[in-house]
């Protein structure tokens, strides 16, 4: 399987890209700066000269073309301000949709966030607006022809993987590891059957395996 990664530069996105290497199949991904491409070649993992915000659908179609399935897991996180979270977080995802959709990909998993993520530490406007972009962009996605997966994990942590999750389609909030979430993408990757819908997913006792494949039709 060939799978385009935005944001293989990140914490969940380069652990998938190990993840899906280490299975046999090729990845790719844009990366801006030059550095983080080097550093991520000497693991053997291929990256693509871009920008989401600055290319246009059809050049990011171009770039994508060849690849059977793409995952969304960039984030501004409403570090950069609301203008970079609007343009990343929020309609991100759309125009990688409308590129997939020129290019002919149909598989498309988008990693996003628990509705109620840290709500009880009332968090600053910066993070509220990154919500809100989290949630536009899932509007814009669910409205596609594409076999779409939404994929909303818990608070992130950095601890190596446990190997077992809670999967389904309301889960509640707590944390779970970043190795995780890779290894549960990589399986709904596998299962072409599980799409067109919205799962939450957090630490738990399931292997991940098993969850996944709990989710199939």
């Amino acid at each position: 399987m060939n799978v385009f990664i935005i944001g293989i530069g990140g914490g969940v996105g380069v652990r998938l890209a190990r993840q899906l290497t280490a299975r046999g199949n090729r990845v790719d991904g844009l990366v801006r700066q030059a550095a983080k491409r080097d550093e991520l070649a000497a693991e053997g993992i291929a990256t693509t000269p871009g920008d989401l915000v600055a290319m246009s659908v059809a050049e990011l179609a171009e770039a994508m073309r060849g690849n059977d399935a793409i995952v969304f897991t960039a984030g501004a996180g409403g570090r950069d301000g609301p203008e970079a979270t609007d343009q990343v977080d929020g309609e991100g995802p759309g125009k990688l949709a409308a590129a997939a959709e020129l290019a002919g990909i149909r598989r498309f998993v988008l990693v996003s966030v628990f509705p109620e993520a840290w709500r009880e530490r009332r968090m600053n406007e910066d993070f509220e607006h990154y919500m809100v972009a989290k949630k536009h962009a899932e509007t814009q996605l669910v409205l596609t022809a594409l076999d779409w997966v939404i994929l909303r994990p818990s608070a992130l942590r950095n601890e190596p993987g446990a190997g077992t999750v809670d999967l389904g389609l309301a889960k509640v909030h707590e944390e779970i590891r970043r190795d995780d979430v890779a290894v549960t993408i990589a399986e709904l990757l596998r299962q072409p059957t599980v799409n067109r819908v919205i799962l939450e997913v957090t630490g738990g006792t399931t292997p991940i395996e098993g969850a996944v494949a709990a989710m199939k039709p």
